[in-house]
């Protein structure tokens, strides 16, 4: 029986091949159904399926099938050539069907009113999720997880409505931060060993001084010969709701990427918090992604992004780039709640739990 029924495939294959070969789409459609109901999983009968539709104009439903071939064409370890040139150019006809789709849904919606710049933002993500255009990252945190908050990458604005009044700061900062940065050796590596933790290499920026910093306030504690260096700038942020966990936050600093730099992806510790950005030195070509987004730091433009969703940084210009950076609760995060977590992180003091710093 099952010699005859490969026999049955062979030649069903070869009528729709010769049928697809003289756009016979009836005869193809005939053949490709044919040869699913043998075998519904079938990479090649599904290919074959995808050009009967995609012959009738049914483009949408054509895709599904190229996408389906394609899933059960990467089970095949070594597929023969003909396979091969077939699941290649279904890779083809899917990519031109997705760009077809997503145009034509474009130009629907614009046709509705929709603009990508002035629309909803919240909505144009939806967009580039549903096309394909962007991925979907979660919050990761590598050691505390606070359940029910907000999926979002960069803060929208309005929630945080005080960093207006950090930026109008910038250039007394900056002035604070110039003389700094004529004192090069108070800039340590970022990324620093800790005697009680084992030794992490973190994709080579351990003690890279291509990730430098200068704290005015390092895990919680104030660092006392550089805050005093810096009173503008810890005047700025006299009204930033400050994420206060003693022996662990805030941080306060003044980051540095070198030319050239990258800062690989990685994510933060907690989720309870926002880490935010005021750039003060940011050549052209300095970006910086927090998951389905890239920016490029603009001198004096802050914002706040959560940073237990994956991100990374580089400094593709021929110039260092140097940001504040500072760690501030989330809005959705309740006093009660802020009272709770520091007794959290206190009780696991007290026990010898010795958290991971968190660091910004």
């Amino acid at each position: 029986m099952s010699d005859v029924l490969n026999f049955d495939s062979q030649a069903l294959l070869a009528q729709a091949r010769a049928a697809r070969d003289r756009s016979d789409i009836a005869a193809l459609a005939l053949a490709a159904d044919a040869l699913l109901r043998l075998n519904p999983r079938d990479p090649r009968a599904l290919v074959l399926k995808g050009d009967a539709l995609m012959g009738q104009g049914d483009h949408r439903s054509a895709v599904s099938f190229y996408g389906a071939a394609l899933t059960q064409g990467r089970a095949v370890s070594s597929p023969a050539p003909d396979l091969r040139a077939e699941l290649e150019r279904a890779s083809r006809a899917q990519a031109e069907g997705a760009r077809r789709f997503e145009q034509g849904l474009r130009d629907g919606l614009g046709a509705r009113g929709f603009d990508p710049v002035s629309s909803s933002a919240r909505f144009a993500a939806s967009l580039d999720l549903m096309t394909g255009r962007r991925r979907l990252y979660y919050q990761q945190p590598k050691f505390y997880m606070f359940p029910g908050l907000p999926q979002i990458e960069f803060q929208p604005r309005e929630t945080i409505a005080w960093l207006a009044k950090v930026e109008t700061a910038a250039p007394a900062i900056r002035a604070e931060l110039d003389a700094i940065l004529a004192e090069p050796t108070l800039f340590a590596p970022y990324v620093e060993d800790r005697a009680n933790r084992p030794k992490s290499d973190q994709a080579g920026m351990l003690d890279n001084a291509a990730w430098s910093a200068v704290f005015l306030w390092k895990d919680g504690a104030e660092v006392p010969e550089i805050a005093a260096r810096c009173p503008e700038t810890m005047k700025a942020l006299a009204e930033a709701p400050l994420c206060r966990i003693p022996g662990r936050s805030p941080s306060i600093l003044f980051s540095k990427l070198q030319a050239g730099a990258k800062i690989p992806p990685h994510h933060g510790l907690i989720n309870p918090r926002l880490i935010c950005h005021l750039p003060l030195i940011a050549p052209p070509g300095s970006h910086f992604r927090v998951g389905g987004e890239v920016r490029e730091w603009r001198e004096g433009q802050a914002w706040a992004f959560d940073d237990t969703i994956e991100h990374e940084a580089s400094n593709d210009s021929g110039h260092d780039r140097t940001i504040l950076i500072f760690d501030v609760w989330k809005p959705e995060i309740t006093s009660e709640e802020q009272d709770l977590i520091r007794a959290l992180f206190a009780t696991i003091d007290a026990a010898g739990g010795g958290a991971p710093k968190l660091g910004v």
